[in-house]
């Protein structure tokens, strides 16, 4: 009867667990070729897709490879997850690895203490991930050029072995209290100063990694931060107040932001850093630029948001007389027909140039787009008024001109003024 009761307990168990994976996660397993004869070649996988794969037969995602998938995937899957809600990173497809079975954890990721390198064990998994894994997701699903490792500790150390190989497999690495060996500094500095695509790289440290390797960690930084590499992004934290376990939970959202900071709306930071100084055919170009390399990266068909739209209307509006607001309302009026904004730039444009009847066309086109019962009606009938005032002000001259001419001055006649 106690064996029976522990049988159905095991069963419910798994049907539980089963049941939360096929909510948007499930478990796979993956037999290696490359470890074969290792400790465990077998792998298990635990894959996240997002519910939206299935409603766009063309759309393509990023993909993100965890390791240490036991307590790291979770983590960062639900990060992915807020910030995909917030629209500040893609959705991901994210794959983790499970390394704690049978102990593989560290013959997964160990270095030869001959030659600060991997060694033949390691060189195998390494190899499982870009020969095996890699081409299997993709052949699985759709995946966007834009591919992120996530390690830990020991992990993340073995996950930057991809960025200094001649053709990094990987966009963004992220390395959560990395546990550095002592010959990656070399690598970095022969490898990074070279990187000609955008690569991101996020690390983060605190006191509570101990003073030895607290110090190891801040002196890759300090190698990293003075990179002379506009393609190296970036982004380093420090956590003093925090321990081992909360900094994990800290990191990952910190490093999402980081990798996918060019998805997000234009920042302040943004702003200030890459457009205020910027012509108004730049800013235009820039902003069209961004969305061209979000649909490429992250496989996202976003519209230029109406946000991004508006944080360069100043460099338009003030810069160069106005010179480009007809072409920023004809951007406007692709992305958003059915919005009066493109129309009212384009009329804009016109006014300026003292071109009534065009600016008055365009006035009229916005304000037909406009529902009777929305209140700025009224507000943005006032561009229709006041170029109707200006053209009657323009007109009444010329027609006080013509009149006076009918006129014949006191004490003259017709027949007057010939002698």
């Amino acid at each position: 009867m106690i064996k029976m009761k522990n049988l159905v307990a095991k069963l419910f168990l798994l049907f539980f667990t089963v049941y939360g994976f096929s909510q948007d996660s499930y478990l796979d397993k993956f037999t290696s070729s490359e470890m074969a004869g290792e400790l465990n070649n077998e792998r298990i996988l635990k894959i996240h897709v997002p519910d939206s794969y299935k409603e766009d037969s063309t759309r393509v995602y990023p993909l993100a490879i965890v390791l240490d998938a036991e307590y790291l995937f979770d983590i960062y899957v639900a990060n992915s997850k807020l910030f995909a809600s917030k629209d500040k990173a893609p959705e991901q497809i994210v794959v983790g690895i499970y390394q704690n079975q049978k102990n593989e954890r560290k013959t997964d990721c160990e270095i030869s203490i001959a030659n600060g390198l991997l060694t033949e064990t390691s060189s195998k998994f390494y190899k499982f991930i870009k020969n095996e894994l890699l081409p299997h997701i993709e052949n699985k699903y759709r995946i966007s050029p834009f591919k992120t490792i996530v390690g830990n500790t020991l992990t993340a150390n073995f996950a930057n072995f991809y960025l200094v190989e001649q053709n990094p497999p990987f966009t963004a690495y992220i390395n959560i209290n990395p546990l550095f060996t002592p010959d990656i500094n070399g690598l970095f500095k022969g490898k990074i100063p070279t990187l000609e695509t955008n690569t991101y790289f996020y690390m983060n440290t605190g006191k509570y990694n101990g003073v030895k390797r607290d110090e190891a960690i801040n002196k890759i930084h300090y190698i990293l931060n003075n990179v002379e590499n506009e393609s190296f992004i970036y982004r380093f934290d420090e956590f003093d107040n925090s321990t081992k376990i909360s900094s994990i939970g800290q990191a990952i959202p910190g490093a999402i932001a980081h990798i996918f900071e060019m998805y997000s709306a234009i920042s302040k930071q943004e702003f200030d850093n890459h457009i205020a100084e910027l012509s108004p055919a730049e800013a235009i170009e820039y902003l069209e630029r961004k969305y061209v390399e979000i649909q490429y990266l992250f496989g996202s068909n976003l519209k230029i948001r109406q946000r991004d739209i508006f944080a360069i209307e100043s460099i338009v509006l003030d810069k160069e007389d106005g010179a480009y607001l007809e072409e920023f309302g004809k951007m406007i009026n692709r992305l958003y027909p059915e919005s009066p904004i493109g129309d009212y730039y384009i009329g804009q444009y016109y006014e300026t140039g003292n071109d009534l009847k065009k600016a008055l066309k365009y006035y009229k086109n916005g304000y037909a787009k406009i529902s009777s019962d929305d209140p700025n009606a009224d507000g943005y009938f006032q561009n229709v008024e006041r170029v109707l005032a200006k053209t009657k002000k323009k007109q009444q001259p010329e027609e006080e001109e013509e009149y006076t001419e009918e006129i014949p001055v006191e004490g003259e006649s017709e027949g007057e003024g010939g002698n």
